[in-house]
């Protein structure tokens, strides 16, 4: 059976989901791998949500506890807030006490994506300080270095690092993923996938 990889996304206003659907173009490219799309609970009331012009959620299910351990492979995508994961995402690992007592996720694969509103506010930094969350599970953290040459790239700005691929939204959402920042996105889940194949022994 082939390898599952979960791509589980928290989102406000799109950006970290069309980097997701880049990401999981990427995965799919290599063949070899099952790939799935999850979404974080939402912790907000739609009072709030409405209020801030949250965009509509994703027509995908919301991941639980329990099918986290199904995946041989996990690309987490999300907002930064403070240089660090957004409360939803969290939350949920907070939960993930029982995983972590049976080393459930040990030696899996995984992988971060993630958005931020300025050039500099804190992609590197919420990619560094979120992999706590995997040492403590015992998964591989798996970057992507700067073997796609748009990270490398001076003539525009583009988001992203060697932790994992980025976009920048502005403060008010109005700019959206660029064409290298999905490129970018999508060689992040070619490279993952070929990585995961590994780990599996396929």
């Amino acid at each position: 059976m082939a390898p599952k990889v979960f791509v589980i996304t928290y989102s406000v206003y799109g950006h970290v989901n069309k980097l997701a659907s880049s990401v999981v173009k990427g995965l799919q490219k290599t063949g070899g791998v099952q790939v799935s799309q999850f979404q974080f609970p939402e912790t907000l009331n739609s009072t709030i949500l409405k209020a801030i012009h949250a965009a509509p959620k994703p027509d995908i299910p919301e991941i639980t506890v329990d099918k986290l351990a199904e995946a041989d492979g996990i690309l987490f995508g999300f907002p930064t807030r403070y240089g660090n994961a957004p409360a939803q995402v969290r939350a949920f690992l907070d939960s993930t006490g029982g995983l972590f007592a049976k080393a459930s996720l040990y030696g899996k694969a995984g992988g971060v994506f993630f958005s931020t509103a300025s050039q500099h506010g804190g992609q590197e930094v919420t990619a560094s300080s979120f992999m706590s969350n995997l040492v403590h599970q015992g998964m591989v953290y798996v970057p992507i270095g700067y073997k796609s040459p748009h990270l490398s790239d001076l003539s525009e700005i583009v988001g992203g690092s060697a932790w994992g691929a980025g976009t920048i939204a502005a403060n008010d959402g109005s700019r959206q993923p660029s064409e290298k920042e999905l490129a970018i996105a999508e060689f992040q889940g070619e490279e993952f996938a070929k990585v995961v194949k590994k780990l599996a022994g396929k």
